[in-house]
């Protein structure tokens, strides 16, 4: 079974479609982790494997918001995020997995060894890409690009309530992986919260299924991109939203399961500290896990700190790695031809 939302909402399902392209559901696997404080029992859930193609936990949110540009017969799909973006490229090689044109308009960030590769993806694939920052006039930018050419506008991080949906399924999905005995119920769970859309699903997706799990966000990104405040005014809308759709669907917004966390930022989006990259490092030798010091390295950072707390009582913790895995078929070499790379961005290649 893939559609753990539509097999609990049937009228969810009929009225909210989803295009079938993440592999579901994700694996979990369990480890005893050796700290310096002694040995714990973990759990990851592995949204790395959302897709062959391109995995982590945008394509959850994919299936909902590529299906809706298809249901409004769009052509085109555009979406935003720093150059580096997961997103925007999740969002440009599905949308052309089914046909969809794609325009990203992306923000100069600090550079990451992994931006070369993500830039020439864009490359490879077509993708229209639209430098722009802070000084730009935005809406006669997003005019010329986007007017009259039937485009299906997807938010920055893919975050909204429709986007939100794929990660309510995922709540009820883990619910079926504690009930199937997979896993033992975490205390917690650490997710990475970027523009915080996948946290507000997960949570709504665990109440729904009845779990009391508390669930820590960790901030990878600066405001106003990713705030607490930001993130239960998008749970109760998700929730809201459901229930208008579905009156069964009655969840209780509960604040006290949701923590927020902003001490592991390490100074802005894509900065780097000590504590992310020993994260990183532990996590590919001891967990065998391929992490990136941007999100993933952050969130598996907070939960090392907790488990060697003193006062540490959340056993067991449940790590969701939403980093892809996939391999992309392109190396970090300079193109000979930039012709879709704004010259921005030709800073990127030099390392």
């Amino acid at each position: 079974m893939d559609d753990f939302l539509g097999a609990a909402y049937p009228n969810l399902a009929q009225n909210l479609p989803k295009l079938a392209i993440a592999n579901l559901p994700t694996p979990v696997s369990r480890h005893e982790l050796t700290l310096p404080q002694g040995t714990f029992d973990v759990v990851v859930k592995h949204d790395e494997a959302t897709s062959n193609t391109y995995g982590g936990n945008k394509v959850r949110k994919l299936e909902y918001l590529l299906r809706r540009a298809q249901i409004r017969n769009a052509k085109r799909v555009a979406t935003f995020g720093a150059v580096g973006s997961n997103h925007a490229l999740a969002t440009a090689i599905h949308a052309r997995s089914i046909g969809l044109e794609c325009t990203c308009f992306l923000a100069h960030q600090k550079q990451t060894p992994k931006i070369p590769y993500t830039l020439n993806m864009h490359h490879k694939l077509g993708t229209e890409i639209v430098a722009y920052g802070k000084s730009d006039e935005r809406v006669p930018l997003y005019r010329h690009y986007l007017q009259g050419r039937d485009t299906w506008v997807i938010p920055l991080g893919g975050t909204c309530w429709l986007g939100s949906v794929g990660f309510v399924a995922a709540g009820l999905e883990l619910a079926q992986q504690i009930a199937e005995g997979l896993l033992p119920k975490p205390k917690r769970i650490y997710i990475a919260a970027g523009t915080t859309g996948s946290v507000a699903g997960l949570v709504t997706g665990l109440a729904a299924a009845g779990l009391d799990t508390q669930v820590h966000a960790i901030q990878v990104a600066d405001n106003p991109f990713a705030s607490e405040e930001k993130l239960h005014r998008l749970t109760a809308k998700t929730r809201e939203l459901l229930n208008r759709i579905d009156p069964s669907f009655e969840t209780e917004q509960r604040r006290d399961l949701l923590v927020w966390r902003d001490e592991f930022l390490a100074g802005g989006y894509a900065a780097v500290d000590a504590a992310t990259s020993e994260a990183v490092e532990l996590a590919r030798d001891s967990l065998g896990l391929a992490l990136e010091t941007t999100y993933t390295g952050k969130a598996l950072a907070a939960m090392l700190h907790d488990l060697q707390a003193p006062d540490f009582s959340g056993a067991p913790c449940l790590f969701w790695n939403t980093c892809n895995a996939a391999r992309l078929p392109v190396s970090a070499a300079r193109p000979s031809s930039l012709r879709t790379i704004p010259k921005q961005f030709e800073r990127y290649y030099l390392l």
